[in-house]
């Protein structure tokens, strides 16, 4: 295509900006070339045990280093972390499933419904999640009675009620988000075919928050998985609980701290940065096509 003619004569034969092709690649090199990766992340958090675990020399001849230490007690290092894994799934698990039915409360046509809902997912949401956690862990009964027999309720199953709270409050939000983000046509085009509401909502409606819900849903769980090791404070023996055992068991050291808390940081990143990582695709594809 050419230029527009002007006195000087006729400009030279060249395409317009706005018709040349979109690349995509050319955009992409707008980000920082020094982003981190997990292999670097991975590796400062290595450089660090190592400084940290430089320390040993100052301690008596003899002692183990820091990750002989990390070496002996591995096996109960890890059990423990896997608990605080355990915690989270189930935590995410009750939560979603009760903010699932606080979700559709909250969309729900009688207003005493919606506004009990919106009251619960409020307090909830803006509540501490350590404060929760206190309240399942003192409020909740130790054992129960029922029918003359004596069921006993462990402080972890109170643990994983208190972190479900506020995954409850979180998820209902995004419930409530993912089907107020869906064109009103959807409802329209339901409701002209005769579908009742609940069939709408089941059939069509939850079907297509999927995709929304899900990437805010797995960032949810990364956090909650994080905010295991609050579980601590309250006696639950989970890894944080684990490594404050073995820093006594070794003399209380205090050269062993920065190796053993990094090794229990370097496990969560471990665990949750691929899922971030995830979650970011998951956004940028489905972003793609909706």
């Amino acid at each position: 295509m050419s230029g527009a003619p002007s006195s000087a004569g006729t400009l030279p034969a060249s395409p317009l900006p706005v018709l040349l092709p979109f690349r995509l690649g050319e955009r992409r090199r707008r980000f920082p070339p020094w982003r981190i990766t997990l292999l670097h992340a991975v590796g400062i958090v290595g450089i660090g045990l190592v400084v940290a675990g430089g320390a040993h020399a100052q301690g008596a001849p003899g002692q183990l280093s820091a990750f002989g230490v990390i070496w002996k007690w591995f096996p109960l290092l890890m059990w423990g972390f896997g608990f605080n894994i355990l915690i989270s799934v189930l935590s995410m698990a009750l939560g979603t499933v009760a903010g699932l039915g606080l979700g559709l409360a909250a969309i729900s046509q009688s207003a005493p419904l919606r506004q009990t809902a919106w009251g619960a997912t409020q307090f909830f949401r803006n509540a501490p999640w350590l404060v929760l956690l206190f309240f399942a862990m003192f409020m909740i009964p130790f054992q129960f009675t029922i029918l003359g027999k004596t069921i006993p309720f462990p402080d972890w199953v109170k643990a994983v009620i208190g972190f479900a709270l506020p995954v409850m409050a979180n998820m209902a939000e995004i419930v409530r988000g993912a089907v107020k983000s869906l064109p009103s046509g959807q409802w329209e085009a339901a409701e002209s075919l005769a579908f009742s509401r609940r069939q709408t909502l089941w059939m069509i409606i939850l079907p297509q928050c999927v995709k929304r819900m899900l990437p805010p849903w797995m960032n949810l769980y990364t956090l909650v998985t994080m905010a295991t090791v609050q579980a601590s404070i309250v006696g639950v023996t989970e890894m944080l609980t684990l490594i404050a055992q073995v820093h006594a068991a070794e003399g209380g050291r205090p050269d062993l701290l920065a190796p053993l808390y990094g090794f229990a940081m370097l496990c969560f990143f471990v665990y949750c940065y691929p899922i971030e990582r995830f979650t970011l695709y998951l956004e940028r594809r489905f972003q793609l096509h909706q």
